[in-house]
């Protein structure tokens, strides 16, 4: 096995992913950029370089797909994996009655399923290699469900409780398992939406991919659970906790617009 360090992303051709791709690779880890963007896959690849970098298109929401990836990335690393960084996710945000269902399928297959066939696909590397990694793309929208994007929260109410639940079951395998809790980041995915959730107006969008992907190198390095991006999602945090018979009126005020109703 080669002792460079490496790591697998998931959504890594734009956004946080693609800042976590620069921000390991420039710091000497070889890593496997997956994505169904093609084009802009190609291109990072071309800018990190061959022997930084693979470029694996996947559609995470394909088990088969992430599968075939992994299994490239293998042939690269030589066996290791010490980080998988399950990155992708969409967003259609808006009143849940608005969204048509086949979207709304959607969200889940590549919110939750992706990260299942992830961590399905990466656990043989990931069992070979000491002190591995794996950390998941949560979000503040999993503290309390968010009305105007309500598949997308209960897919990071899932991701977070399958991240507690297996941190505990791997870590027999030497396998540490953490999330990522951030509020809105400024990613094509929140800037270029059609329609913003009123949350989005009301609190605004102040962290940039580039702080996110610093909280992922120092979770690759980390033991903490749940790793808190932000001043704002700390603030919801410590408001629900001190508040507990006030949750709901505080999200209701803070992120839903009546005219939405």
């Amino acid at each position: 096995m080669t002792t460079q360090k490496s790591i697998f992303i998931t959504g890594a051709a734009s956004g946080i992913g693609e800042a976590a791709a620069r921000l390991f690779s420039r710091r000497g880890w070889f890593v496997g950029l997956s994505d169904i963007n093609k084009r802009a896959l190609t291109a990072l690849h071309r800018e990190l370089g061959i022997d930084q970098a693979c470029c694996l298109e996947t559609d995470v929401a394909c088990p088969e797909s992430l599968l075939a990836a992994v299994e490239t990335f293998s042939r690269h690393t030589g066996g290791r994996m010490d980080v998988l960084f399950n990155c992708a996710g969409i967003l259609r945000m808006g009143p849940h009655r608005s969204i048509p269902i086949e979207e709304q399928t959607r969200t889940v297959a590549v919110n939750l399923n992706g990260v299942l066939h992830g961590i399905q696909a990466g656990l043989p590397l990931l069992k070979k290699t000491p002190g591995a990694r794996i950390i998941n793309m949560s979000s503040a929208s999993a503290v309390y469900g968010g009305p105007e994007l309500a598949v997308y929260s209960a897919t990071k109410f899932a991701v977070r409780g399958l991240t507690e639940a297996l941190d505990i079951e791997f870590e027999p395998l030497d396998i540490g398992v953490c999330d990522i809790m951030v509020p809105y980041v400024a990613t094509p995915m929140i800037t270029d939406a059609g329609v913003q959730a009123t949350s989005v107006r009301r609190m605004g969008v102040h962290v940039g991919p580039k702080t996110v992907a610093d909280a992922v190198w120092r979770a690759a390095h980390g033991r903490k659970l749940h790793w808190k991006v932000g001043a704002t999602i700390r603030m919801l945090m410590f408001g629900m906790w001190a508040l507990p018979f006030a949750r709901r009126f505080l999200v209701k005020t803070l992120a839903f617009g009546n005219g939405n109703a």
